[in-house]
């Protein structure tokens, strides 16, 4: 007896072992996207309980609201996403005026 612990994929066939491999990967994603979850309402409780106190603040909670609309847009919509770039580069403009 040895003190080694002993590697089980080893003696499994291909099948299992892929097997194994597509589990422990789909248990990797299933908890990063929790993990995702999380943080965005985390982020998402923050930016509901902090007024902006400036512009730039306010075009920041903007920006990400249109970040979320545009994710939830299909590729043909093109002149929603085409709204959404030139509102993000009045902000930026209007940044620089600030």
């Amino acid at each position: 007896m040895t003190d080694e612990p002993l590697d089980l994929d080893k003696h499994r066939g291909m099948a299992a072992q892929k097997a194994t491999d597509l589990r422990r990967v789909l248990a990797d994603v299933e908890s990063n996207a929790r993990e995702l979850r999380d943080r965005q309402a985390h982020l998402e409780n923050q930016l509901l309980s902090v007024p902006a106190a400036s512009w730039p603040e306010a075009a920041a909670k903007a920006r990400y609201v249109l970040g979320l609309y545009v994710a939830d847009l299909s590729v043909e919509d093109t002149r929603h996403r085409d709204l959404v770039a030139a509102i993000l580069d009045d902000f930026a403009r209007l940044a620089c005026d600030v």
